[in-house]
């Protein structure tokens, strides 16, 4: 049995579509699928059942799934050997929430490729959960702890939200000094039917009823705050980037969430990934403590109770 037809066989079981396979391995369908059709003539078994939502593995390709994967991993333990204990390459994907994607994996994967100049990252920002069975992503950055699935969960680092609005829409305004004061103004959150997590619910927690400018994108709500929109539950560890955003109410209205690092169970037995995953968590605890401790260090100028 040739590696590269398990190859593919893998990628069309994780994309359940042909065309989907291709684009990740850079094949044209039409090649997907005679690949496909050679494999299962050489087994003498059907892999995949079409169906109107793509293709689905058949009985015969769940058992040889498995046995795919096992290759997989031996493949890429024998990259390791060679390449040395210390020298991470090759492509690594990781699927992170846009708050986390814009504000910190940028500087800790540029620290990461300056460190392995061979290592190639890929961030995907999307506000969803990643499904790591189908290898969407190497790892993912979760704000909840999964509940279910073959998967290695490690708490990374707790992160600081709170009421934020630009100087200009405070000068503008009233001040605000408690929470009866919030009364009046416009708030900024996410879409409601578009919270993908419980987490994310931040808008109970200043006691508004709806929010008037919502987004399903953090990054997006943050603009909105810069540019005098209104106020919104923001990040701690975003503010440095958004010069004028002030907090207020800080002793009034703080939330606390984790950060969460989902791996695949298979991937523990890969030391590339254990030492990407090493790097990562370390990085993401690094880099929310230095952002956070500006605003501590810059005190009552930062922020407005």
């Amino acid at each position: 049995m040739d590696w590269d037809d398990l190859r593919i066989f893998l990628a069309v079981a994780r994309a359940d579509s042909l065309s989907g396979a291709g684009k990740r391995l850079n094949i044209d369908a039409s090649t997907v699928g005679r690949r496909i059709a050679r494999l299962e003539g050489t087994l003498g078994a059907k892999l995949f059942v079409k169906t109107p939502q793509g293709y689905a593995l058949a009985p015969e390709g769940e058992r040889l799934l498995p046995h795919a994967e096992s290759a997989e991993l031996a493949l890429s333990g024998a990259k390791e050997a060679l390449s040395g204990p210390d020298n991470l390459t090759g492509q690594f994907r990781i699927g992170a929430p846009d708050g986390c994607a814009n504000y910190l994996l940028p500087q800790i994967c540029a620290r990461l490729c300056e460190t392995h100049p061979g290592l190639e990252i890929q961030i995907i920002a999307l506000p969803r959960v990643f499904n790591l069975s189908r290898r969407e992503a190497d790892m993912a950055i979760a704000v909840s702890q999964p509940q279910a699935g073959r998967l290695v969960v490690q708490r990374l680092t707790d992160y600081q939200l709170h009421l934020a609005a630009h100087e200009d829409y405070l000068r503008s305004r009233p001040p605000i000094l408690a929470r009866d004061d919030l009364r009046g103004h416009r708030m900024i959150g996410y879409i409601p039917d578009m919270i993908f997590d419980r987490e994310l619910d931040y808008l109970t927690e200043t006691g508004a009823e709806w929010a008037q400018l919502t987004s399903n994108s953090v990054s997006v709500q943050m603009q909105a705050i810069r540019a005098g929109a209104g106020l919104g539950i923001v990040h701690d560890f975003a503010i440095p980037f958004c010069p004028g955003v002030r907090r207020i109410l800080t002793g009034q209205i703080s939330l606390t969430r984790s950060f969460w690092l989902i791996r695949h169970a298979d991937d523990r037995r890969s030391q590339r990934m254990n030492r990407l995953a090493d790097a990562l968590g370390q990085g993401i605890r690094s880099e929310v403590a230095r952002l956070q401790g500006l605003l501590t260090s810059e005190g009552s100028t930062q922020e407005r109770t």
